[in-house]
């Protein structure tokens, strides 16, 4: 099973967030990524989101199958009204991937399925709650995969920054992704990194989506369409490491254990690790 594959996710691995009160970027945002996140949350003013879901509802009305497969609906949290509107207002249209902000608990991923039986839930990770349940979180069928959030993390520790000033993470910050990646693994779900606010840094997000995809990330969310090639091409093996993994796994076909090749012994977790080179080298 591929990482993508992992619970049906299929989704990544470059996901770009959109303001869902701006549906003049609805459709770029969509061509220009894997799979587009219209966000009702924290990108909308309260006062538009009656306007933004209503943008919404008239995209998800026109958008054929294969479009509407990549877009994903970032939701209010479960507690409160902004919530109960836009479960009304999706109930209508029944989208395939839903994103919960500030996923705290298995039973925030109930209050989804309920009015949407249909939709994987995406479940955004983004406080010191949601990073403590993150396990519990993960087992609820609906759970597709879990996103982490730096910076609303750090906002409910009372902190104020996620990052040093040389752009790496704080321990904390660091600890809670690692946690939303085992807690995601180990139950069989996939897992997306937190977007990189510098857009203007792209050695820094190549560096953090690199380590992404070699730490088993399934996709990686961004903010801005430039991000997107460098996220693609972090994800996407170089002609060395797919000759690579494509020549360890026919020499494997020879052998029945551990063997060595090209002077370093092999065995099968680095078989798993060719394999998942291959899928990417073929999936991009």
């Amino acid at each position: 099973m591929s990482t993508r594959e992992t619970a049906g996710f299929l989704l990544g691995p470059a996901l770009l967030f959109c303001p869902a009160d701006r549906p003049d970027r609805f459709a770029k945002a969509a061509e220009r990524s894997d799979a587009v996140i219209l966000d009702l949350e924290d990108a909308v003013a309260p006062a538009d989101r009656t306007r933004a879901r209503e943008a919404v509802a008239d995209y998800l009305h026109g958008a054929d199958a294969a479009t509407a497969r990549r877009t994903v609906v970032r939701v209010n949290p479960s507690a409160g009204a902004d919530f109960a509107a836009d479960m009304q207002m999706l109930s209508t249209h029944q989208p395939p991937h839903i994103m919960l902000a500030k996923t705290e608990s298995a039973e925030d991923i109930q209050a989804v399925h309920r009015s949407l039986p249909h939709a994987g839930v995406i479940a955004l990770c983004e406080t010191a709650a949601g990073a403590a349940a993150a396990a519990q979180i993960a087992e609820h069928p609906a759970t597709t995969a879990i996103m982490w959030g730096a910076e609303d993390l750090v906002v409910s520790l009372g902190g104020t920054s996620s990052r040093h000033a040389d752009g790496t993470y704080r321990d904390i910050a660091r600890h809670v992704r690692s946690t939303i990646l085992l807690a995601a693994a180990s139950r069989g779900k996939a897992a997306v990194d937190a977007i990189y606010a510098d857009i203007s840094d792209t050695a820094g997000l190549a560096a953090e989506a690199a380590d992404a995809v070699g730490s088993g990330f399934a996709a990686k969310a961004c903010i801005h369409p430039s991000q997107v090639s460098t996220i693609r091409q972090a994800y996407r093996p170089t002609a060395e490491e797919a000759e690579y993994a494509a020549a360890l796994l026919e020499e494997s076909r020879h052998h029945g254990g551990a063997f060595q090749f090209r002077g370093s012994m092999v065995d099968a977790p680095l078989l798993r690790h060719a394999e998942r080179i291959t899928e990417r080298a073929l999936a991009g």
